[in-house]
């Protein structure tokens, strides 16, 4: 059984979660994930001050000391809560709260489709400013199509993160296992860079979350080429899959973004500014430059997928109760 729940209350949890999500989408106060990040920010703080003199290994063994103690209690606290000999109906209902606080789909549309809205009005500034809520690069002089690039890799990344993934571990663990993930994923995006303060630090964050990650991208990308629109669209997916995820610097993002944006029909990747540096990325996908049009094109697939794999999961589930 999935998750440790029956399949008629696996269902229901799943099923909850999902519309609860959809229904009310981020917790506007109060978020727990945002108290998790303020939680991370004081133990990075605490454990990873500026000017200190240590080893590169004493830097990395402080990461991994701190991702213990941001992730592992809370991931605990979640695990003991649903070991509580609740009435099935109880118990289901705290597994579906526990995804819902951590699944993201609802939030990907609400972050995602008002930057389509402002480009398609003509507003660049309000387009810029709202894309440089959910990306690292700078937006301050991108153009139209710069930022419907930005939009639209990143709804294809998140998917995976903030949707796709939670599913997978939901699916492996229960809400536990969601929150395990989410969290984890959660400290790669704060700790996961390559720079002098968490080259070493962040180590440990960014790979556990690959090491957490690496199935649910895979079964993420798999789903994008199943999905893709157009008479070659699988086929062009899984071709820029296999030439193009390689050379992405993530091992997870790689698979992802180079099948989502081949299944578009897309051309992303390439150049992008970081604090004022034109960075070379790899090619992404093939096909014309990224517009505003293909934002929402990007939400229908990462929506269409989440179908499929509430399907998949609720008849994988229904078949191992029943094997």
């Amino acid at each position: 059984m999935l998750a440790g729940l029956d399949w008629t209350w696996f269902a229901a949890a799943l099923l909850g979660g999902v519309l609860l999500d959809a229904l009310l989408g981020e917790v506007r106060r109060l978020h727990p994930l945002v108290g998790f990040g303020h939680l991370a920010s004081a133990i990075e703080a605490r454990l990873n001050r500026p000017g200190a003199t240590a080893s590169g290994a004493a830097r990395f063994a402080r990461g991994l000391l701190a991702w213990l103690l941001a992730v592992l209690p809370l991931a605990a606290l979640a695990a003991w809560l649903c070991a509580q000999p609740l009435p099935a109906p109880a118990l289901a209902a705290l597994h579906a709260v526990l995804l819902y606080f951590c699944l993201g789909l609802r939030s990907l549309r609400d972050h995602m489709l008002p930057i389509w809205h402002a480009l398609h009005a003509g507003d660049l500034a309000q387009a810029r400013a709202l894309t440089a809520r959910i990306v690292s690069r700078d937006t301050q002089q991108a153009s139209a199509s710069d930022l419907a690039k930005a939009a639209t890799e990143s709804m294809l990344e998140n998917g995976n993160d903030a949707v796709f993934g939670t599913l997978f571990w939901f699916a492996v663990a229960g809400g536990p296992g969601a929150v395990l993930f989410r969290l984890a994923n959660t400290l790669d995006a704060m700790w996961g860079y390559r720079n002098e303060r968490f080259n070493l630090f962040g180590r440990s964050a960014a790979r556990l979350d690959d090491a957490l990650n690496y199935l649910p991208a895979r079964l993420t990308a798999l789903s994008y080429a199943l999905l893709a629109p157009g008479a070659h669209g699988t086929r062009r997916a899984l071709a820029c899959w296999r030439r193009q995820a390689p050379a992405w610097s993530s091992p997870n993002a790689g698979p992802v973004m180079s099948s989502g944006a081949g299944a578009l029909g897309l051309q992303l990747g390439g150049a992008a500014s970081y604090g004022g540096a034109i960075e070379q990325r790899p090619p992404l996908g093939e096909g014309s430059a990224a517009a505003a049009a293909d934002i929402p094109r990007a939400w229908r697939l990462v929506r269409h997928t989440s179908w499929l794999w509430l399907a998949a999961l609720l008849a994988i589930a229904y078949g191992v109760q029943h094997a």
